[in-house]
């Protein structure tokens, strides 16, 4: 099977109401332990690169690993953009065959974001390929993005509607209250799902998107933080709470804090259970089991997309 975009995954994700994991990747051993995890699932996966992990590992790299990868799987996979910050960036992944990019415009006013994401949506849809926009603004660090929590904006619904109606991108980013990193909520964690009931009634036929999404597994801060790490108060978006998303009308769930959670558990309790390891086969190897392991999980009790390829 070759790439596909997003459509007829996320088609199917509307009329069956379950979410698909965008899982970011950085490396051989996250793009095996994501495709592995899915193929024994029997789910659809988007697997995306943030322009950080294109500088680290470069395009023919990350492209050509899943490629490698659907010669063993069977499964409907998509390559798509995290994140991008310019036309530039969505430009040089078009052109190199990702199948669906984001355009991050959610930086910049209301009409600045409609210009730049229709720019977008224009190069990309004349070459076949499917458009992520956002709007409203998430708090939170991750690569690029860091957005102070006093800065961070809800989404507008009617604004959404308008937005979708003017740029003609394929799926919408929304801000209910989700955050990038490891650091999301100080008390109890919160998501706005009126907005999210108001943006699906608005616009029903516009696939949703949660960015900031990870759940930041206790289980894995737990590791870390034993074997030397200093994570201190992580807290994510609880699993139950994705669900009832994804049981709303989310179409597809970003995930990349708790697969870098689980690589550096993995790695850590390597290094410091048999320090006379030094083959990077051993230590990358435990974390990839412990990505995988994340995987079919969300795949499986969280976005419920398992069954679904």
């Amino acid at each position: 099977m070759s790439l596909v975009t997003t459509k007829e995954m996320f088609k199917k994700s509307m009329e069956e109401k379950f979410a698909i994991g965008a899982f970011n990747i950085n490396n051989m051993e996250f793009v095996q332990a994501i495709m592995d995890a899915a193929s024994e699932e029997n789910s659809p996966v988007i697997l995306q690169t943030s322009s950080s992990a294109i500088k680290y590992a470069r395009i023919p790299y990350l492209k050509n690993m899943i490629l490698a990868g659907l010669e063993e799987h069977d499964i409907p996979v998509a390559l798509h953009l995290d994140h991008g910050p310019d036309f530039e960036t969505c430009k040089l992944c078009i052109d190199n065959g990702y199948t669906s990019v984001m355009i991050d415009g959610s930086k910049y006013d209301f009409e600045k974001n409609v210009e730049l994401t229709k720019q977008v949506v224009d190069y990309a849809h004349e070459r076949g390929v499917v458009v992520e926009a956002e709007i409203g603004k998430l708090a939170g660090i991750e690569d690029e993005v860091n957005v102070e929590a006093n800065d961070a904006i809800y989404t507008d619904p009617m604004q959404s509607m308008e937005f979708v109606k003017r740029t003609n991108c394929d799926s919408l980013a929304i801000a209910i209250g989700t955050s990038h990193g490891a650091y999301k909520f100080k008390g109890e964690a919160k998501l706005r799902f009126d907005i999210l009931e108001k943006v699906k009634e608005l616009i029903p036929d516009t696939p949703i998107v949660l960015h900031g999404a990870s759940t930041v597994i206790p289980e894995y801060v737990e590791i870390c933080n034993k074997y030397g790490a200093e994570l201190g108060e992580a807290k994510g978006v609880p699993d139950e709470m994705l669900h009832e998303a994804s049981q709303r009308g989310v179409s597809k769930i970003n995930v990349d804090t708790d697969l870098r959670l689980a690589m550096t558990a993995g790695i850590r309790k390597t290094f410091a259970e048999s320090p006379e390891v030094f083959d990077p086969r051993k230590y990358l190897g435990l974390g990839r089991d412990y990505i995988k392991e994340t995987v079919k999980h969300k795949i499986r009790d969280v976005f419920g997309s398992n069954g679904k390829a």
